[in-house]
């Protein structure tokens, strides 16, 4: 029997796969419906998502060969989905951002801020956490995450290291006083006039109380490894949470946040109006929310590991003294001093993404404009810029050409353009062997088939449908169907890829806000940012499992500190959606389309 079970173990990844199929072969065959065919493929994704027993990017795929199969959508149409105007800006922005790993600009920025925010551990781990926020708007979470994780490493050590002299000098110092006090003590006791003195009590232990009620209790070597403990574990969650954080701010910062736009683009394009989701509108509404959550962050983690209370009078004394102080910003001085001065790529690839996010923002302003307005309307997007930008990073030199150089900067750059007395090709900042390398397939893959998935559902009625279920909802207050929708997502998330969640979730609930007449945006934005919202577990996001890889954090320490996260993030998404989020996109005011098309569904 042990060895039926053991074997049914190992093959567990291919008895669900097989099993799976066939135990949701009654939906399409009984029902027999385009819903029902859909939700069968619906069903099948989401079990191999989150289960993960196929790699989540070749889950992706199975819209191109099912939804034909099942008479969803045909193959062409399918196939378009994959390639949308959202993966191209999504393309072009990836190639930009392996441009600035590739000149470790990102490690440049990160180190100068931690220049910048001092060595106490509660600016430390302010000073990491910013870093980390940063560079995730733009690139990728898991390489920030990757890159700073042994930045805290060598910082982590370094204090473990100073402390523990500390202490041992300490530790000398206490067992030399304690001996000149016996000494002292010793001669007074001899000198005592009252013999009935001596009789009361043994002078030994008279002195030796005496001793120990003035001397500190020496657990401190316990005391002082607890609390490096706690140190590590806040000092490496921080990185993973601020990674999170940083994502929501920009709309290419995560998966979710692409996925949601295009989706909107959609919806708004199939009722003849104009999706008002560009960068602009979305950094405004994510950027200020993505702020507000990383000083959350920090102030919980202060709590929950360093001991900060009141002020934070506790952990902004260093326990070892200014001259750890010193020595940890020593480390991250050299490390910065290791990089050498800004070279000309790294000066290169600064401007080139400046110039990208700048026109990324400016293109359209909503009222006040915006350069679109130079071309025919609906010509320019945001996959234009990026894939520019990343066009030019082809071919922009990484050293200054000699030619336009004067002699002296000639002969400096002289060892990269010339080999044995001849000038060499001048290397551009990027090249396709190290996009080929470093750029995320997989990541493009899922947003495509989240894309597939989506228009399945609008186009087979399975998403009109599901939305008609949550109709009994309706009378309830849509503050609590919000609180009811971000805590589901940000539940769900914990347990399979946010991107993956987000693709299930959107057909979804644009299908809920038209069925009970509320603007389809209201829940969208926050429904898909919940889905960042992923700070319990390690299989929750790949900062997080990164961080776990390090050995510090426990999944107990991990869902101690995050549960709390998930619970505060909700209410200040709700928050954001219901005060600036309804001046930026008037969530009261429903698009006379999207209020016949509320008709429309109610009458069906």
């Amino acid at each position: 029997m042990r060895t039926v079970l053991e074997h049914i173990k190992a093959s567990r990844t291919l008895i669900l796969i097989l099993l799976t199929p066939l135990l949701l072969l009654p939906v399409p065959l009984v029902i027999g419906s385009s819903e029902a065919r859909c939700a069968y493929a619906l069903f099948m994704m989401a079990v191999f998502w989150i289960t993960e027993s196929v790699p989540i990017s070749v889950t992706a795929l199975m819209p191109v060969f099912l939804f034909p199969i099942l008479n969803v959508m045909t193959a062409s149409a399918t196939a378009k989905e994959y390639i949308t105007e959202t993966i191209m800006m999504g393309i072009g922005a990836l190639q930009v951002a392996i441009g600035i790993e590739n000149w470790n600009l990102h490690k440049r920025i990160a180190l100068r801020i931690l220049l910048f925010m001092g060595s106490e551990p509660r600016w430390l781990m302010l000073g990491l956490m910013l870093a980390t926020w940063f560079l995730s708007m733009w690139i990728s979470n898991t390489a920030t995450t990757t890159m700073m994780i042994p930045i805290t490493e060598a910082i982590l050590q370094q204090l473990k290291t100073t402390t523990m002299g500390v202490r041992e000098e300490e530790k000398k110092s206490v067992e030399q006083n304690g001996t000149k006090y016996e000494l002292e003590m010793t001669v007074k006791v001899s000198e005592t006039d009252d013999p009935a003195d001596k009789n009361e009590s043994d002078p030994a232990d008279k002195q030796n109380s005496t001793t120990k009620e003035r001397q500190p209790e020496f657990t401190a070597d316990d005391k002082e490894e607890q609390r490096y403990e706690r140190l590590c574990k806040g000092m490496s969650l921080c990185i993973c949470y601020a990674a999170n954080c940083g994502g929501i701010a920009t709309l290419t910062g995560t998966g979710p946040n692409l996925i949601m736009k295009a989706f909107a683009d959609d919806l708004y394009e199939q009722h003849g109006l104009t999706s008002p989701v560009n960068f602009a509108s979305w950094m405004g509404f994510g950027l200020p929310l993505s702020a507000l959550m990383l000083i959350v962050t920090w102030c919980w983690l202060q709590i929950f590991f360093l001991r900060c209370r009141g002020a934070f009078n506790e952990c902004s004394r260093n326990s070892s003294g200014s001259s750890d102080g010193q020595k940890v910003k020593q480390i991250i001085r050299n490390e910065y001093d290791k990089l050498g001065p800004i070279s000309f790529a790294e000066g290169s690839m600064l401007f080139w993404f400046a110039m990208m996010v700048v026109l990324w923002i400016s293109r359209d302003l909503g009222g006040m404009g915006g350069w679109q307005n130079i071309f025919p309307e609906g010509t320019v997007s945001g996959s234009t810029v990026s894939v520019l930008i990343a066009f030019i990073l082809y071919f922009y030199p990484s050293t200054p050409p000699a030619i336009f150089c004067g002699r002296r900067r000639a002969e400096k750059h002289s060892a990269t353009t010339e080999v044995n007395g001849r000038l060499q090709k001048l290397e551009p900042l990027l090249t396709w062997k190290v996009v080929h390398e470093k750029m995320p397939w997989g990541l493009i893959l899922l947003l495509g088939g989240g894309f597939a998935l989506a228009k399945g559902c609008q186009e087979s009625g399975l998403s009109l449908w599901i939305g008609q279920q949550f109709e009994v909802f309706s009378h309830l207050n849509r503050y609590v169907i919000l609180f009811i929708i971000c805590y589901i997502a940000a539940a769900t998330t914990e347990v399979t890829s946010n991107s993956a969640i987000s693709s299930l979730f959107v057909p979804i609930l644009s299908s809920l806000a038209i069925s009970t007449g509320v603007h389809p945006l209201y829940y969208l934005f926050p429904g898909v940012i919940s889905c960042s919202f992923a700070y319990m577990l390690p299989v929750a996001t790949p900062p997080n499992a990164i961080v776990f890889s390090y050995g510090h954090v426990r999944i107990v320490d991990m869902m101690s500190a995050g549960v709390v996260l998930n619970i505060l993030a909700v209410p200040l998404l709700v928050f954001a959606t219901a005060t600036w989020g309804e001046a930026m996109f008037n969530f009261q005011n429903i698009p006379e389309a999207f209020v016949n098309a509320t008709i429309l569904a109610n009458a069906i």
